[in-house]
């Protein structure tokens, strides 16, 4: 019995301690700005490689009748996509209020931008599988090889762009919960406190 009681004791101390070391940080609000401001500069670099590719594409598409051409009709097709994520995430982010929102929210959000960045780095390599899928098929088929050829140029340029830029991203996001504000640990203290008191050892 005290056995049990010394590890649940040593279990809540901890997790008290990690809580404490987070004491004096940002606020949620701070947190939520800076959030806000890692995604919008990952939504700056989107837009400006969508617009770089969409300006070569139109010129590449109009100027070559080989393979290249359908490169860079792909590249205008696809970051025509990559230029609308970024202005509808910056205008929502513009319209999000950080000191409505209360800190779990915050958090959610936070998390949630983290997942779905997590999530496109599994479709990027989807994305360049396929690319190197079309290279394949484009040597047997002569009526469609540099249509085939040019897409799959694409897509494996793209793919890998986006895959860099996507866990570029994961990383700076979650590297910024180090700097969770107490009242968000408080939130996963309790969670952990109601784990630890249930503990069977």
């Amino acid at each position: 019995m005290n056995r049990d009681y010394s590890k649940r004791l040593f279990i809540m101390s901890f997790l008290l301690t990690l809580t404490l070391s987070v004491w004096g940080q940002i606020s949620h609000g701070e947190f939520c700005r800076k959030s806000m401001r890692i995604n919008n500069t990952g939504m700056v670099v989107l837009g400006t490689w969508a617009v770089a590719n969409m300006a070569t594409g139109a010129w590449g598409w109009s100027k070559y009748e080989d393979n290249r051409k359908y490169f860079h009709q792909m590249n205008l097709f696809w970051n025509t996509v990559n230029l609308s994520i970024a202005g509808i995430a910056l205008y929502s982010n513009s319209n999000y209020d950080c000191l409505a929102a209360g800190a779990e929210a915050v958090l959610n959000k936070h998390l949630q931008t983290e997942k779905i960045l997590l999530v496109n780095a599994a479709l990027d390599i989807g994305y360049m599988g396929t690319g190197f899928l079309l290279k394949h098929l484009s040597g047997k088929s002569e009526k469609r090889a540099d249509l085939l050829k040019g897409y799959g140029n694409s897509l494996i340029l793209q793919g890998s762009f986006l895959l860099v830029f996507d866990l570029a991203l994961y990383g700076i996001m979650r590297n910024a919960r180090l700097d969770l504000p107490v009242e968000m640990s408080v939130i996963n203290f309790n969670d952990l406190m109601m784990i630890g008191l249930s503990a069977r050892f």
